[in-house]
């Protein structure tokens, strides 16, 4: 489920990974995406990446003296529930490579891939970041905070916070975790009318008698939901690593969870909001819980640590067994493989309440003695709520 900070992240591992390496030929994408073609050749070009909120840009720059002649082309990607950027062998390419960036020669041929195994991903063409999602809680705090307190009279406002907070149009970079753990620290509870929370944040004005390092210092130690939506994510960032996601390693996956207070931790409650999104807290829900919800409590046992009682509703624990790709990406130089967390979809949610194991059931064949195949429904970006929304 990537979030702002994994976007971030996963730019930072981009620029880093494609410094020095110079790309060249066709940009190939898999027959089986539905997103577009990328119609970009160049016999020389650079790789660069910046993140904003939710979505990541690609740039794709010509080297000067490159043929043919050209202007360089940006890409703007949302990652759904898996979508990773991944450096790895062009002869040792992961499943799910859906779209290809060859480095040029001389020197063994690299492929800069970006990796979706659910196929809810999106890249568009031109470089537009998706309108009406508002500033990035990251890197635009200012505006992010004026545009939040400028529209308080709107609906969104009128939900539950934990609901307001995965609305991108205001909170660009707020996932399912980052709204556990900003809420948690300064004990709102989370179905508390979101309008309710900010209005006081409107009249809120340092006393004009404190020195700057006096307003400075009671920010850190007193910041409001505002002030926490852009230091909690920048926290993540901090952390390093490749995330949090099966393919992170067990160093990164540690150490994330070692910072994660609220979601999905031994002791915590959980009730679902009205889009079926698992909200983690402690304490009183709030005024606007759903009626009729059932909180569930997080048990703390040995195995808290290694995974959630609920597998869908928190970060999946790294991999075991090294896959083929890992094999082929240990010859490779140092920092030039990533692998990012499991992302949010539209479709499926991966907050949804558990299905009971019941043990393995036989399939019945069909009566053609044919398989039968799955059916998926169409991917419609939107910017309602995560759960039902693009990610």
């Amino acid at each position: 489920m990537p979030e702002g900070p994994e976007l971030h992240l996963a730019s930072h591992f981009v620029n880093d990974a494609c410094r020095e390496l110079v790309f060249g030929g066709c940009v190939e994408k898999s027959p089986v995406s539905r997103n577009p073609e990328v119609p970009f050749e160049s016999s020389a070009y650079s790789i660069s990446a910046l993140a904003r909120g939710k979505e990541l840009r690609l740039t794709l720059s010509p080297l000067p003296g490159a043929q043919p002649p050209r202007e360089p082309l940006a890409l703007v990607f949302r990652f759904g529930m898996t979508g990773s950027f991944q450096l790895v062998p062009s002869d040792a390419l992961p499943p799910h490579a859906h779209l290809r960036f060859y480095t040029a020669p001389p020197g063994p041929r690299l492929a800069l891939c970006f990796v979706d195994i659910r196929r809810f991903g999106r890249w568009e063409l031109g470089g537009e970041w998706q309108p009406g999602r508002g500033p990035c809680v990251l890197l635009e705090y200012e505006q992010f905070r004026e545009n939040v307190l400028r529209n308080l009279a709107d609906k969104a406002f009128d939900r539950p916070i934990c609901e307001a907070l995965l609305d991108q149009r205001f909170f660009n970079g707020i996932g399912n975790y980052l709204r556990a753990e900003i809420l948690y620290r300064l004990r709102i509870p989370p179905f508390e009318k979101a309008h309710t929370v900010l209005e006081a944040l409107q009249q809120r004005r340092p006393s004009p008698e404190l020195t700057l390092s006096q307003k400075i210092r009671a920010k850190l130690q007193n910041p409001d939901l505002l002030e926490l939506c852009h230091s909690v994510p920048k926290e993540v960032v901090q952390l390093g690593g490749k995330g949090y996601g099966p393919e992170s390693g067990e160093e990164d996956f540690a150490t994330f969870r070692a910072w994660l207070r609220c979601y999905s931790a031994p002791g915590m409650s959980s009730l679902q909001d009205r889009h079926g999104r698992t909200i983690w807290f402690q304490g009183d829900p709030g005024p606007l819980a759903p009626k009729g919800g059932k909180s569930r409590k997080k048990k703390s046992s040995q195995g808290a640590q290694q995974g959630p009682e609920d597998g869908a509703e928190d970060p999946p624990s790294p991999n075991k067994a090294p896959s083929r790709t890992r094999r082929a990406q240990r010859g490779l130089p140092k920092q030039t493989t990533a692998q990012l967390p499991e992302g949010t979809s539209l479709h499926q949610d991966p907050e949804a309440p558990p299905v009971p194991d019941t043990g393995k059931r036989r399939r019945r064949p069909a009566p053609s003695g044919r398989r039968r195949t799955r059916k998926t429904k169409a991917d419609t970006p939107s910017l309602e709520p995560e759960g039902t929304s693009a990610s």
